[in-house]
């Protein structure tokens, strides 16, 4: 292979001594693009040998490039060139606005993020696709983690709380992928969703009264629907001296009660072992004498073990489900509890879910990129074989407006509840007003 540069030098073959600032700046960049030409095929196969071949071919080609360099000059050389591949790369500035929520990375020359609500592509690009693997490398080297040819993908939390997901060859074809879901720091109130739209103080009232009384309630909702917020939100309204034991697969609630326990799942080793499932931390917390679970996310077989905990005396149970909408919340943690390997009969499995969940608190992101709740249903009980809800709640798109925002409202359908009774066993006695529709 060609050498990727040459030096410019002295009559006696060595570098000039008087080294400007500009000079070192070329020499960086020599070295950087010496090293991103000499990357061998098993360090863009692996995050892992990375960390080793930058400072080892840094010094190689110094010598290569025959500099004759101070002391000092030569420290702010290496420590430059390192810096490069031990940095965010082009994200760092995306990293630190407190006004982006997601960054995308689709392989070395699309990087996308999403500022309020808004999916956005910017203009910013890696230098090549060994770029994009240093930048892998710098973020999970603390983490303890690395993706190779073998093991291409990788989730985790980084120490901002932050999640990641990184996605390599062979799996992406066109570059690795990162995509970082930013931990948000401001915490968002129950009084900002409100200004936001996302639900009404009316609902606000009635779904306090429903976390107070301890009923067990479900965050359903599509990607990116503010499920985990609103839980939040939720969590929040849990008296402060109940026991809380939550369970994710990163932890990201950050209650604000006194008495919480926080459980992360473990994933598997490199062997492939020592795993700590999310069903794994449900069953253990049972023994923990909890007041309050709370599942970040429900995706499996743990669906079970919460029906049988919220059916055995764990009420004002919490957790998210990905769905399209409340019918297909049922249908979910049905599919789910039969992952479990148990054999069920299917009926039997809906009187569980009928008896367990009492709410259904459904959110949507819209087309215009706001986040609403568009529907609170209340579980009621079993019509046959089916498991039956009534709306309580529901958002009515009315149109667009000419900056694409959805135009619409959230109103009571005009239906109390069934467990009005037991909101009133807890002193929740809630106006007539909250369930009546205000006319147009």
């Amino acid at each position: 292979m060609d050498k990727p540069f040459t030096a410019v030098k002295n009559v006696d073959g060595a570098a000039s001594m008087e080294t400007t600032n500009l000079d070192l700046f070329e020499y960086r960049n020599q070295i950087i693009r010496g090293i991103y030409s000499e990357l061998e095929e098993k360090v863009l196969r692996s995050s892992e040998h990375f960390s080793g071949f930058i400072p080892a071919r840094i010094e190689a080609l110094y010598n290569e490039l025959g500099l004759k360099l101070t002391e000092e000059q030569h420290k702010r050389l290496t420590s430059e060139v390192n810096q490069h591949f031990d940095s965010y790369g082009p994200i760092e500035g995306l990293i630190n606005d407190p006004g982006i929520s997601e960054i995308m990375v689709n392989g070395p020359s699309q990087i996308f993020i999403e500022r309020n609500g808004e999916l956005i592509e910017t203009d910013l690009h890696f230098e090549n696709e060994a770029h994009v693997v240093a930048v892998i490398n710098y973020i999970l080297k603390p983490l303890g983690r690395f993706v190779d040819y073998d093991h291409p993908t990788v989730d985790a939390r980084l120490p901002d709380g932050s999640r990641v997901n990184i996605v390599t060859q062979p799996v992406a074809h066109k570059g690795p992928i990162i995509s970082i879901r930013k931990f948000l720091k401001d915490k968002l109130t129950i009084e900002q969703i409100i200004e936001l739209g996302t639900l009404t103080e009316t609902m606000s009232e009635f779904l306090h009264a429903c976390v107070g009384s301890r009923l067990n309630i479900i965050v359903s909702g599509n990607t990116s629907s503010g499920k985990t917020t609103l839980l939040k939100i939720l969590s929040r309204f849990i008296p402060e001296n109940d026991r809380i034991i939550t369970i994710e697969d990163a932890a990201e609630l950050n209650l604000p009660q006194r008495h919480v326990v926080t459980l992360e799942m473990k994933p598997a080793n490199l062997r492939g072992d020592g795993t700590v499932s999310i069903r794994d931390l449900v069953r253990n917390s049972l023994r923990m004498r909890p007041d309050r679970i709370i599942v970040g996310e429900c995706r499996g077989s743990e669906a079970l073990d919460m029906l049988q905990a919220m059916n055995t005396g764990h009420e004002g149970s919490l957790t998210t489900i990905h769905s399209n909408s409340p019918r297909d919340t049922i249908s979910r943690i049905e599919t789910m509890a039969l992952m479990s390997g148990l054999e069920i009969p299917v009926r039997a499995l809906r009187h569980q879910i009928a008896s367990a969940i009492h709410l259904i608190v459904h959110a949507m992101r819209m087309s215009d990129g706001t986040r609403k709740i568009t529907s609170v249903s209340e579980v009621v009980g079993m019509e046959g074989e089916v498991v039956t809800l009534m709306d309580l709640f529901r958002f009515t798109q009315t149109g667009v407006d000419d900056k694409g925002r959805i135009l619409g409202e959230i109103q009571p359908t005009g239906l109390r509840p069934q467990f009005t009774r037991t909101l009133e066993s807890y002193g929740y006695r809630l106006p007539p007003r909250i369930f009546i529709p205000m006319k147009g």
